[in-house]
């Protein structure tokens, strides 16, 4: 008795250090350290290893194993799995697309590991330009994942969502940033850019059949504990979201700004509605936090001007309608719907149901079959069409770059993308003569981007 004592004890001082490991055969190159969670040791596959046949060792059958050993046991093959494993497929490990670092892939990340293999996985099957599953290593048929670390998704169409002349595709090929990994597997119930995944074990279930080509099954167990290793504290961003996770403890306050400018900055986060003493009326107070209230910053509040309660997780800020990225658009038909059912509502004369959509990717309607949803115009609700998860901002200066389609590189462009979104939702007549309700100036920009730079 007192000798298995003393291995699962030894077993415990490994894991510790394992827990921040940051050696991995086969995994890309780290990058420079940008968080805490960097602050780790230098332990290697081997001490994992060893840990893990130090609960073997113990002789014991897998019922006679105490508690805290067989969690350690679950732990590592947690870790092995998200980090080593690919299932039979194309050499892609979930640790190939989530880094340890941001939790996704940048532009730069992805140039920095070219550079070091042009064979690194992360450039095969939908990380090439034709997503045929191979990429050369020549550079030139990758340029979508070197420019724009963008992989090719395949969404299945809702039964009321078909493609334009072409009533046979179930399915459409869009380019999207992969999301990151930090802080969502603990804190953010709500999986995908369009939220068509459930939960986390079948989120990792669609990635390695369709982003690893799995040619194996990957069992129930193997997708439990991949999905608790991706909760243990390196997932975090800072030490109190990690708190948050584990003890539902309280959620972190807005840092107050130590500058004028994060001051100033942090009135647009602030929940606040317009400020009408004063004319003409501010708007900007809490113009960013109508989006990005609650504890991760990433749900709407009682002032978004738009049919949805508060809490909701998705609206449609123009990245589609901007399409700043360049991508294909295709006509999307849906049918069914009520809006334009409705004569009182219908916008095209024809109360037929049907509203045809142009769009490069209409996010969260592909998989909800709804695009009426900015019917009646105002205030509609926004929530469907063209519309995609609301990020958290915690961490967010980590984790660019930044939209479904990666087309604001930095916190700058996505300043600028919203002093062009304001400029357009909140101008009431259009083209006509009274201007915006919310202009940003360049100042408001570089308040916005220095208090975003505050939310770790």
């Amino acid at each position: 008795m007192h000798r298995l004592k003393v291995v699962v004890g030894g077993v415990f001082c490994l894991a510790s250090a394992s827990v921040v490991a940051t050696s991995m055969v086969g995994a890309p190159p780290a990058a420079p350290g940008r968080g805490w969670w960097q602050a780790r040791g230098k332990m290697a596959v081997p001490t994992r290893t060893h840990a893990a046949r130090a609960v073997a060792a113990t002789g014991l059958a897998p019922g006679q194993v105490p508690p805290e050993a067989r969690k350690l046991s679950e732990f590592l093959e947690g870790q092995r799995l998200f980090e080593v494993e690919t299932f039979g497929g194309n050499g892609r490990t979930c640790l190939t697309c989530h880094s340890r670092e941001t939790g996704t892939v940048s532009p730069a990340d992805a140039r920095r590991r070219f550079l070091a293999d042009s064979n690194d996985p992360l450039f095969v099957h939908d990380g090439s330009d034709d997503d045929n599953g191979d990429g050369f290593g020549d550079g030139a048929h990758v340029t979508r994942m070197l420019g724009n670390a963008t992989v090719l998704m395949r969404i299945r169409l809702h039964d009321d969502v078909s493609v334009e002349g072409h009533p046979e595709i179930e399915e459409v090929t869009v380019p999207r940033g992969i999301p990151t990994t930090l802080n969502t597997p603990g804190l953010d119930p709500v999986l995908m850019l369009d939220g068509r995944q459930p939960t986390l074990q079948e989120q990792a279930r669609g990635a390695i059949a369709q982003h690893a080509q799995a040619t194996r099954l990957v069992t129930t167990r193997e997708l439990d504990l991949i999905a608790r290793f991706q909760q243990n504290h390196a997932f975090f961003s800072s030490p109190v979201l990690a708190a948050l996770a584990f003890t539902g403890g309280h959620a972190p306050e807005l840092p107050p700004g130590k500058t004028a400018s994060e001051r100033r900055g942090r009135i647009f986060f602030e929940d606040l509605p317009p400020d009408f003493s004063v004319e003409p009326p501010n708007f900007k107070p809490g113009a960013c936090a109508a989006c990005h209230s609650g504890p991760m910053l990433n749900q709407t509040n009682q002032f978004l001007p738009v049919a949805v309660p508060p809490g909701t997780r998705f609206q449609s800020v123009l990245v589609s309608e901007f399409n700043v990225a360049g991508n294909p658009v295709t006509t999307f038909v849906f049918k069914n719907q009520l809006h334009d059912l409705d004569p009182a509502t219908n916008q095209d004369g024809l109360p037929d149901g049907i509203i045809r959509v142009k769009s490069p990717d209409p996010g969260r309607a592909l998989v909800s079959g709804r695009a009426d949803d900015f019917f009646p115009f105002p205030p509609g609700s926004f929530d469907h069409l063209n519309a995609f998860k609301i990020s958290p901002l915690w961490g967010v200066t980590n984790t660019a770059p930044y939209f479904h389609d990666n087309s604001a590189k930095t916190l700058e462009d996505v300043a600028e993308h919203y002093r062009q979104f304001f400029f357009v939702v909140t101008d009431p007549d259009g083209p006509g003569p009274l201007g915006p309700l919310i202009v940003l100036t360049d100042q408001d920009k570089q308040d916005i981007v220095s208090y975003l730079r505050l939310l770790k």
